[in-house]
């Protein structure tokens, strides 16, 4: 039986196909290389900004779910993205898969040039072009899912990221997966949903932390509802928290982070 990732995937890939019809491979590269020769991107270092951030916070703009569906089903990127920069989000997640999670790639470019922060590229990354389509958006940095990808295909992706000057936030769900690893990513990730059913638990993080190699910048994904629980994986090594549906849920994402960080610092 298909699983929600299994269909995601298959999703994804016909996604990719139009996209590369519609805008071919050689012509995405040529308006990057024309971007990255101008160096009209700011760069900004989402590993960086986590290592020296007192939070770690991670502000996801999420507008539905697999799982949920719509959360915050009108909200405005324009509005949320630089209330939460505002607010003292370390980095900014957008996702921008659309059938899913109501999230469009678009997102990042509307909001690029009035933050001043880190933007990752939130999506199921697959293939090249989608890499491309990033830096063209101007993240900052993406999101390499360990368990949509072969280990090969994961290598060639970081590594090409890395031309494009992109970090690498990789996502693994269990200790197999740490075979992805390479000393050149960037940040790791681990995520507190099953990818297959959703259902998401925070303990993951916890159990899967002495098995983590504790020169990567780690980070726990999904689930995180309550300060105390940031306070909790902050002592036992984790630098960044990524954190969408608790927010998004919120009338004001911006107003939420920004209790949610005091009640941190208290």
């Amino acid at each position: 039986m298909e699983d929600i990732l299994d269909r995601i995937i298959r999703t994804k890939r016909q996604e990719v196909e139009i996209s590369k019809a519609q805008m071919p491979l050689n012509a995405l590269q040529k308006i990057v290389d024309d971007i990255i020769s101008k160096e009209r991107m700011p760069k900004f270092s989402m590993k960086e900004s986590l290592e020296k951030s007192h939070s770690g916070i991670i502000s996801e703009f999420k507008r539905k779910s697999p799982s949920k569906g719509w959360i915050h089903e009108n909200s405005s990127v324009e509005e949320i993205a630089p209330a939460y920069a505002k607010n003292g989000a370390s980095a900014i997640s957008i996702l921008t898969d659309r059938d899913y999670f109501g999230g469009n790639l678009g997102f990042i470019e509307k909001v690029r040039d009035d933050i001043h922060i880190p933007i990752l590229r939130k999506d199921f990354i697959i293939d090249e072009y989608q890499l491309w389509e990033a830096r063209k958006a101007g993240a900052n940095a993406v999101l390499l899912i360990a368990a949509c990808l072969t280990k090969d295909t994961c290598r060639h992706l970081l590594h090409q990221a890395h031309l494009l000057g992109l970090e690498v936030l990789l996502e693994i769900h269990d200790e197999k997966e740490l075979d992805y690893l390479s000393p050149e990513t960037d940040m790791l990730g681990v995520n507190n949903r099953n990818l297959g059913s959703f259902h998401t638990d925070v303990k993951k993080s916890f159990d899967i932390i002495d098995k983590l190699p504790k020169e990567f910048t780690l980070v726990s994904e999904s689930g995180i509802s309550s300060p105390d629980m940031v306070k909790s994986l902050r002592k036992v090594g984790y630098k960044g928290f990524l954190i969408g549906e608790n927010f998004m849920k919120e009338d004001n994402p911006g107003k939420a982070l920004q209790r949610f960080i005091q009640q941190i610092e208290n």
